[in-house]
């Protein structure tokens, strides 16, 4: 009799068991993640796009992360399927339930990477868990940590390129200056009259952006340079909408841009007392996740005519004493080209009745003159297809010369026609938004960011043609978007973001210290001082001398963020952030 085996077809076969994770890659990309965050900070002379690895580095871990969890983490496969699912369907909901202005960027740079990181560290902390619960800890922990991230808003990122972040339900400056126009019908006009306004528009002290020659540097004002004595006395603060403009300062009358709402504005205020003289409205506004909201650049006052770019490209023409509209020109359509990342930044150029713009566009539409009375085109020409620059004006031998940098190097043009009076090949692999500075009639400064530095040429005429020669590089000096100054043979400046100083004859570097962030440096010539504004604010006094760092004394500031330069007319210190706009009356000397 043949024997007959028992089975039971419904028995279940019994799992495999569960097996501890492999880890050991989590203790390879965990530190690289925050290895590749600091990078900029480890590598001070690193390539100028070195930024980038910071910004989106720690994302490309977390998806190598990710891929380790699919791939060689030794889970079940059910549970790597319901773990990937679970923090992947957590990522979708945070991005659904947080703020407009983390979306982007504040998922790249910080939600994704620290919910990533939570999840992995909840990893290796149960690694040696054999049930599913240590899959459902890490998806429940990563989930948290996403979502905790719709708590915040973003007003784009800090130099560092950490993000600007607030509490969700805080108040933005916007909201007050909203409220400000509801319930008060908003701060009381001035009371200058249209004399008072007309004597001040004659009475220029600094018709745009870094003053009369474009080199932060002030001539006229002499103070006393202890402010520990003599401090600053602050004369009025106000609330002002998000803008990376500086002043235009013209007798007793102030004109800057700003954001209010869905418009972009172009302001003047009355110097005296902070009180609105008038405001121009374009419907407009830009907002990108990194440069964060509102116009980039400074408006130009010339021949009572103010000319405003906007962020989004609408150049505009006012009437200096009413802010009535004479011309506006969509420089975008006019170099056929989109709004670049950071916004439209240029700011205008007015010399011999024509209005000079970079623009960015193919071809030759990279810089654009208009006429100044209609905004016509007059010329154009190549101008690179990246720069945050602005045009300026150099005497070179005589000859007066439009310059800008791009991120192929210096550009040197006839303002009359356009035409390339030189191309000095200076590549920079970042983006370029310094300005070049001229050193006697015959020398060029050419500051530049990280991985390139800084360099001086020198050009000679040969029968009317430029012809350049290289006096040094150095990558002591290594500006991002912070220009520097130049007193009695020596360039101070931010090297990223300490303050340094180097010597202009060889480009060795005399000091570096002070950390200001990225802030910006206004000279004042004849007290040898230097005013910088930090980037949380405050205003710091330097002694300008190649000797050491020295504060001479400081003072708390507009509050908020501040890229934006600081202007002195006579007594008058006036400073703004992307909050507020404050005036410090200055001791003057009595030498």
């Amino acid at each position: 009799m043949d024997s007959v085996i028992d089975t039971d077809p419904r028995q279940e076969t019994t799992p495999a068991p569960m097996t501890r994770l492999r880890t050991w890659p989590l203790l390879g990309l965990l530190p690289l993640m925050v290895l590749l965050r600091r990078l900029p900070q480890i590598i001070q002379d690193g390539p100028g796009n070195i930024w980038m690895a910071a910004a989106f580095g720690p994302a490309l871990v977390s998806i190598g992360i990710l891929l380790w969890w699919i791939t060689i983490s030794r889970a079940r496969w059910r549970e790597r399927i319901l773990g990937f699912l679970g923090i992947v369907a957590a990522l979708v909901a945070t991005v659904f339930l947080m703020h407009p202005s983390m979306r982007g960027v504040g998922v790249i740079v910080m939600a994704l990477p620290l919910g990533i990181a939570a999840f992995a560290l909840s990893q290796l902390l149960t690694s040696r868990m054999t049930s599913s619960k240590r899959t459902g800890i890490a998806v429940t922990l990563g989930a948290i940590v996403f979502l905790s991230t719709t708590l915040l808003k973003s007003d784009g990122v800090w130099g560092n390129f950490a993000l600007d972040l607030s509490p969700r339900w805080s108040e933005t400056v916007e909201d007050r200056l909203a409220a400000i126009e509801l319930d008060e019908g908003g701060a009381p006009a001035s009371t200058m009259t249209s004399e008072a306004i007309t004597a001040s528009i004659a009475d220029v002290k600094w018709p745009g952006y870094r003053g009369p020659n474009w080199d932060s540097v002030d001539h006229t004002s002499a103070i006393k340079r202890d402010w520990t004595q003599f401090p600053p006395k602050e004369h009025w603060r106000i609330p002002i909408g998000p803008a990376w403009s500086s002043f235009v300062v013209a007798g007793d009358l102030l004109f800057t841009q700003e954001q209010r709402g869905e418009d972009e504005l172009v302001s003047c205020y009355d110097a005296t007392t902070g009180s609105p003289v008038w405001s121009h409205r374009s419907e407009s506004r830009f907002f990108e996740p990194l440069g964060g909201l509102g116009p980039r650049s400074t408006p130009t006052l010339a021949d009572g005519v103010i000319y405003a770019m906007g962020a989004e490209g609408d150049l505009l023409a006012l009437n200096a004493a009413s802010g009535e509209m004479i011309w506006k020109a969509a420089v975008r359509d006019l170099a056929n080209v989109s709004t670049p990342m950071w916004g439209f930044s240029s700011s205008p150029l007015v010399h011999d009745d024509k209005v000079v713009i970079y623009a960015g566009g193919k071809d030759d539409k990279g810089i654009l003159a208009l006429d100044a009375r209609t905004g016509s085109l007059v010329w154009a020409a190549n101008c690179g297809s990246q720069s945050y620059a602005s045009p300026q004006l150099l005497n070179i031998h005589g000859r007066e010369l439009v310059a800008i940098l791009s991120e192929l190097g210096l550009h040197l043009y006839d303002p009359a026609n356009g035409n390339v009076e030189l191309m000095y090949e200076w590549k920079h692999d970042g983006y370029r938004a310094l300005q070049p500075q001229l050193v006697g009639d015959d020398k060029i400064l050419i500051p530049t960011g990280l991985g390139t530095g800084t360099g001086l040429i020198k050009i000679d005429d040969a029968d009317g043609k430029l012809v350049v020669s290289e006096l040094w590089d150095s990558k002591k000096l290594k500006p991002d978007f912070n220009d520097c100054v130049i007193h009695k043979g020596h360039i101070y400046g931010f090297d990223d973001s300490i303050f340094t100083c180097i010597s202009l004859d060889d480009g060795v570097s005399d000091w570096k210290r002070g950390r200001y962030g990225k802030g910006q440096a206004l000279l004042l010539a004849q007290s040898h001082a230097i005013v910088v504004q930090t980037e949380s604010g405050e205003i710091v006094l330097l002694d300008a001398s190649p000797e050491a760092h020295h504060e001479l004394g400081r003072v708390a500031g507009p509050s908020g963020k501040s890229w934006n330069h600081p202007v002195v007319a006579g007594n008058r210190l006036f400073v703004r952030s992307a909050e507020e706009a404050v005036c410090y009356e200055l001791t003057m000397s009595d030498d």
